[in-house]
């Protein structure tokens, strides 16, 4: 029979990842994948002393990681797209003509527009941030702008684009775990999501026009990387053609994965056809990453990438981060935290303010979107009926936090797979992502105002 679990029990998974997380980040810069073996050691420790068995742990670490499953397979055909497209020719083409038409003055407002497009067109900011993010990044490096802004416009815009896709798994997955309905959700949600964005594109709009006026652009450098990708590349017009094909087949609702997978064989066709590659080094850019010099170090730290073995460290720190997720609803760890809180919740502000801080919590300690959003949404959503509050306000605000907040956790999963991808430390872009900051806040005025808190209708 099992024990009953305690507070104190419960906290103790909770408080030694997050110590152990802070210490790595801050003082070992040792990365997250131990800090969170140690916070799934712990888990384990605490729920075999209140009684389950080994093989009851196991199965809720199963539980836990299966929910992964799809996403770590969009991972892995990420890597090989990233791969594909680079080799084909595909990035280093937007690359050059972006760096032909994009004018410094409103160089940093358009990366997060053009980067929100995409997103909410492919619902994946996974896949934005691995295509035209990474352009954007050598694009604006060589304008001379600080790789932290450019990044912190990339994932802002990634994210604001994940948030509104009616295609986007946790935008799916947040309205299914508070109970309403999908397009109502997307609906509620452009009360905090669009002045979001628009105030991040003014702040963007400021920063890029005094950077602009601040320092002169080097066009020589613009010209080296130009020249260096002719040297590299084929660069035609019509490889543009590929990511127009993928934005139309999102569009039709094209399942993610098959669409995925088309895409990236029809850019190694690409690299065979336009640029003359042979299949074993597609093969190579495909499964270790594409590797070229061209003796510009710009170019070459953001080509020399892609590859399904770039992915495994994210893939490893998802695996691990859902295990602990899965400890963690199962046990009963989490549900035992929250009733104490939900006990002292009496006015809408706290229950808003509350689910917020419980989704941010979910995020420091897991470090991975489904969990974020699932945990909270499965206990506050009696919270909400009981009080008469719709629950389309509770999917809005873990989606704030879960899909949107997580990005604010250096060692979360969404922020290491974006440093990784677009070679900017966390604690650099963090600053700068915008839209990110303004969305937990924009739903704690809302909770403690009361404007556009729905009550449940009948």
């Amino acid at each position: 029979m099992n024990k009953q679990m305690n507070v104190i029990l419960a906290l103790i998974p909770i408080i030694g990842l997050m110590t152990a997380a802070s210490l790595s980040v801050f003082v070992w810069d040792a990365g997250m994948h131990l800090p969170l073996m140690i916070g799934v050691i712990l888990a384990a420790s605490v729920t075999y002393l209140c009684g389950f068995s080994w093989e009851d742990i196991q199965q809720m670490m199963v539980k836990g990681v299966s929910r992964a499953l799809p996403s770590i397979f969009i991972l892995l055909i990420i890597g090989m797209i990233v791969g594909s497209w680079i080799a084909s020719g595909v990035i280093p083409t937007i690359i050059y003509y972006g760096l032909s038409f994009i004018k410094p003055e409103i160089f940093i407002p358009l990366v997060a527009l053009i980067t929100g497009i995409v997103s909410i067109t492919l619902g994946s900011s996974f896949v934005s941030i691995a295509t035209v993010g990474i352009a954007f990044m050598a694009i604006g490096e060589g304008l001379g702008f600080q790789g932290g802004i450019i990044a912190g416009a990339v994932i802002s815009g990634a994210f604001f684009g994940d948030k509104l896709s009616p295609l986007s798994d946790t935008t799916n997955i947040a309205p299914a775990m508070a109970e309403t309905d999908l397009f109502i959700h997307i609906r509620h949600m452009l009360w905090d999501t669009i002045p979001a964005f628009i105030i991040a594109l003014i702040i963007y709009g400021i920063i890029s026009l005094n950077s602009a006026n601040s320092q002169s652009i080097g066009t020589n450098e613009i010209d080296s990387i130009q020249t260096g990708l002719n040297n590299l590349f084929t660069i035609h017009p019509l490889l543009l053609l590929l990511p127009i094909l993928t934005i139309l087949l999102m569009i039709r609702k094209t399942p993610a994965i098959p669409t995925l997978i088309f895409i990236t064989f029809l850019g190694a066709s690409m690299a065979v056809i336009v640029q003359g590659e042979g299949v074993s080094s597609i093969m190579r850019a495909m499964t270790e990453g594409f590797t070229r010099q061209s003796g510009i170090d710009s170019v070459d730290a953001l080509l020399n990438a892609g590859g399904l073995m770039s992915m495994l460290s994210t893939i490893g720190l998802l695996i691990i981060a859902t295990a602990l997720g899965g400890i963690l609803e199962e046990s009963g760890s989490f549900e035992l935290l929250t009733k104490r809180i939900l006990a002292r919740i009496k006015s809408t502000g706290s229950l808003i303010s509350t689910t917020i801080f419980s989704t941010l919590g979910v995020a420091f300690t897991t470090g991975e979107q489904m969990i974020s959003i699932i945990l909270p949404a499965r206990s506050f959503v009696n919270k909400y009926e009981e009080m008469g509050i719709d629950t389309k306000n509770l999917s809005r605000c873990v989606e704030a936090a879960g899909t949107v907040g997580i990005n604010l956790v250096p060692w979360g999963v969404t922020a290491v797979y974006a440093s990784s991808m677009l070679g900017v430390s966390p604690l650099d872009f963090i600053p700068f992502s915008f839209f990110i900051i303004l969305v937990p806040i924009i739903n704690l005025i809302f909770g403690y105002t009361g404007w556009t808190i729905s009550k449940k209708e009948g």
